[in-house]
């Protein structure tokens, strides 16, 4: 009984070989593309984003009187600025809508965020496991042929152990240092959209008052 369920569970371990390899080629295509976006965030968006003075722009907001020549002219991703255009299109809306209307346009904005950087953390999680898996199967039958004297089966297992082993390390390594510096990065931009919603907010409940 114990060998046919080792036998069974050998079988189920060589199946899953090919799969776990496919799966780790996935990941390995995922990681080359989310490193393409991310070299491609970092030499547009992200440099744009440092010539951006976040106090300069909550000045400019309160002292000009054309909101949207403002935002337009501003140092923010083009998402955030058709937000705010948005905002300030329904600025003829009660506080009250209007106050929710933002909230809305922000968790929209950190839900692409949260989009974008799950992506990474999955291939930071799933690169390992995969990795150990694609490890172990094979060292099975590399095991038995050893112990039948079969060198060459037994290099084969192992020489697709170290290549499962490196692809699953390496995509979790390159995605788990994306998946971090886009999280700061997100960060700060979310913490200078609100601030500059909430002043824009301001401004429109002040000229209602008016």
């Amino acid at each position: 009984m114990g060998f046919g369920l080792s036998n069974i569970l050998h079988l189920i371990g060589q199946i899953l070989l090919k799969p776990c390899m496919c799966v780790l080629l996935l990941l390995m295509i995922v990681t080359v593309w989310q490193f393409g976006d991310f070299a491609v965030e970092f030499f547009t968006e992200r440099r744009k984003r440092k010539k951006l003075d976040a106090t300069g722009l909550l000045k400019k907001i309160h002292e000009e009187n054309d909101l949207q020549k403002t935002i337009e002219g501003s140092g923010l991703p083009a998402r955030q600025k058709a937000a705010l255009n948005v905002l300030l299109e329904s600025s003829d809306m009660p506080k009250t809508s209007l106050t929710a209307l933002a909230q809305r346009l922000l968790a929209t904005e950190e839900e692409k965020y949260d989009k974008a950087v799950g992506i990474t953390d999955l291939v930071a999680k799933l690169g390992p496991m995969f990795g150990l898996l694609g490890t172990l199967i094979p060292l099975g039958p590399g095991i038995i042929a050893l112990g039948h004297g079969d060198t060459e089966t037994l290099s084969k297992s192992l020489a697709i152990a170290f290549d499962t082993t490196i692809s699953g390390v390496i995509s979790a390594a390159i995605c788990c240092v994306i998946s971090n510096i886009r999280k700061k990065w997100y960060e700060d931009y979310l913490i200078t959209f609100e601030l500059v919603m909430e002043s824009m907010l301001e401004e429109v409940d002040a000229n209602a008052k008016k």
